[in-house]
């Protein structure tokens, strides 16, 4: 069974940007001179309010202006996170990601740069979409989220992409099962076999396991090799005794004419007794 995507929860801002918004909320001020020079710190509260009041697009213009009037101040580098916090909350992914890999090339030693790090892990978890279509947007999820947990696995970030990593992986695999029953579905045992056991070797810790192993017994019996069959439901019983999958597997083997593993005789089979 595939995960449904889960709600999505709005990332925590840095504390040095949600001080900087908080300090200067009582500054805002008109953005209609966008182009005529003015102090940073007016340029950032007007983005900080646009911010507030949900005009997303705006606030990322606005956050942008600060670095573009003053590329060599603190509130430039402050202003280029916040527009890419502003470009995913109202869903400009594109643009988020952009921002955050311009921030990162220019900032690498940043303390923000395992948030923005996990800015863009979300700005493509955000897309991903069924198992039925193309999975491009939960590939890059998954590579952002497990080059943060490498580069910086002490974070609070860290943490919470763990937790997205193994969504996205069991995403993946939920893709390879459906792709895997097709082939199976219309004869192609072999292609079929290639996708299940695709899911036993890359996607281990995931819920699809189980079945892809059941699948690959059915598989192997509709190609005639029973003792490929075999093998696999004795890992399957091994592991997931208690599993529908291996009842099911269990059962067919036997109305195979295949000497079918009980759990205790997989237990040691697998054992190497």
């Amino acid at each position: 069974m595939n995960k449904p995507t889960p709600a999505r929860r709005r990332p925590w801002l840095p504390a040095a940007c949600l001080a900087a918004g908080l300090a200067l909320a009582g500054c805002a001020g008109s953005t209609e001179d966008a182009y005529v020079e003015r102090p940073p710190e007016a340029l950032y509260a007007d983005a900080q309010a646009l911010l507030d009041d949900r005009d997303w697009e705006g606030a990322a213009k606005g956050f942008e202006e600060v670095e573009r009037q003053h590329p060599y101040s603190q509130w430039a580098t402050r202003g280029q996170l916040m527009a890419a916090f502003a470009y995913y909350q109202g869903s400009l992914y594109d643009d988020a990601v952009g921002a955050l890999d311009a921030f990162m090339d220019l900032h690498p030693g940043s303390k923000d740069v395992p948030y923005a790090l996990y800015l863009k892990g979300m700005s493509y978890y955000e897309q991903i979409s069924d198992v039925g279509r193309d999975q491009e947007m939960t590939e890059s999820a998954l590579r952002t989220f497990e080059e943060l947990e490498r580069r910086y696995p002490d974070t609070d970030y860290a943490k919470d992409a763990k937790l997205k990593v193994d969504l996205a992986q069991d995403h993946l695999a939920g893709k390879e099962m459906e792709i895997g029953r097709y082939y199976q579905n219309q004869g192609r045992y072999v292609a079929a076999v290639n996708r299940f056991q695709n899911v036993v070797d890359s996607f281990q810790t995931t819920t699809h396991v189980p079945e892809a192993l059941h699948r690959l017994v059915e598989s192997y019996l509709a190609l005639g090799v029973p003792d490929e069959a075999r093998e696999d439901a004795t890992v399957l019983g091994y592991n997931f005794p208690d599993s529908v999958w291996y009842e099911r597997s269990y059962a067919l083997l036997r109305a195979n004419g295949v000497a079918a593993p009980t759990p205790a005789t997989a237990a040691g089979a697998a054992a190497g007794g």
